[in-house]
């Protein structure tokens, strides 16, 4: 049984294909589930701006029949006045029968699973990894095109500091035949520890350097902002700022049967008029978003809790200077069980 959701990857295949047949039904179905958490609290602690992920998850346990506590600022919270991570989590654990969290440090949800006595659910860890919106993804497409395997599909904007683009690529390494396309500046692009795991399976994978060169191939196409928040300054955003385009001209080159996905907020990287093409699912993806939250509550909540097990390692730093370990001094190095070189944390590599 799994206690917490922290990566994609800590479910089984077998595990996901329940929460996605059980989230469909709940789409079809919402009244069966009304009740379903009544009693039962839910915490939302966001140190980081949120719409959509905070919100479907407020939304979700309500429509459960459950309550929600939290915060969306941090510094209306005992953290403004310096408490750390893990008392943050210690306390609310014991209030609530099921964490969120997002963060802006990687590996910020591990830790927090680490201290807390409930099921902790990653909503997003700086740019490391969105479980739930891989979920949400894989459910969509799901219902469009009705399988996972044997799909060309195009990832486009910052892949680099995506954590929707670095989950969702890690969710489709399971799965074999398909065919992955990276739109990106060469600045922007996928992370060296994601490009050495795909290489170790027998999907193909191909870069592009615009959209107009791949667009006729691709099955599926999933944009991305280029995230002003995940700069060091201004000048280096700019320079990528409004680099890849989807508009209406591009469009008409794609497959009538494409579909394109969009984690959201979009800013200008799809023009507004793209909305209205039938093609367009980003806002059934964030619909969607609801029902597979509900489903992994329910999930998670009707679970036997088992504890993690982790390997220490004393003498060991992390060389990510976003991970979570550079600022919660206290914590110590957990090393990656598949690989002992990198942080099990953000997995990046020690020094």
């Amino acid at each position: 049984m799994v206690k917490h959701l922290i990566d994609f990857n800590d479910i089984s295949v077998e595990r996901w294909e329940k929460i996605h047949k059980l989230a469909v039904d709940i789409k079809n179905n919402p009244e069966k589930y009304a009740e379903e958490c009544k009693g039962k609290i839910l915490a939302t602690l966001f140190y980081e701006p949120s719409t959509r992920t905070m919100l479907s998850f407020q939304t979700a346990m309500l429509r459960l029949g459950g309550s929600v506590i939290g915060f969306d600022n941090p510094s209306n919270s005992s953290v403004s006045k310096g408490e750390n991570l893990k008392d943050t989590i210690a306390i609310v654990s014991s209030y609530v029968d099921l964490l969120v969290m997002r963060h802006p440090l990687e590996g910020a949800a591990m830790a927090a699973s680490m201290f807390s006595s409930k099921p902790v659910i990653n909503a997003g860890d700086g740019g490391h990894l969105h479980p739930t919106q891989t979920l949400t993804d894989l459910t969509t497409i799901m219902l469009e095109k009705g399988k996972l395997t044997g799909l060309n599909i195009g990832f486009c904007g910052d892949l680099k500091n995506g954590r929707t683009v670095h989950s969702l690529l890690k969710a489709f390494l399971r799965y074999k035949g398909n065919k992955f396309y990276f739109i990106s500046t060469k600045k922007l692009n996928i992370p060296d520890y994601l490009l050495e795991k795909l290489k170790e399976t027998d999907n193909e994978f191909v870069f592009a350097e615009t959209l107009e060169e791949c667009m006729g191939d691709i099955d599926v196409l999933y944009m991305t902002r280029i995230q002003r928040e995940r700069f060091d300054s201004e000048k280096e955003y700019l320079k990528q700022k409004g680099v890849f385009i989807l508009d209406t001209e591009k469009m008409e080159k794609a497959k009538k049967d494409l579909i394109v996905l969009h984690p959201l907020p979009k800013v200008d990287e799809i023009d507004i008029e793209v909305d209205d093409d039938p093609r367009a699912k980003y806002f059934e993806q964030a619909e969607n978003g609801v029902y597979v939250r509900m489903a992994l509550i329910m999930t998670l909540l009707s679970e036997n809790n088992e504890e993690l097990s982790y390997n220490f390692s004393e003498k060991r730093e992390c060389s990510n200077p976003k991970c979570i370990t550079q600022t919660e001094r206290y914590l110590k190095t957990v090393v990656d069980e598949d690989d002992r070189e990198f942080c099990k944390y953000c997995n990046h590599k020690l020094i």
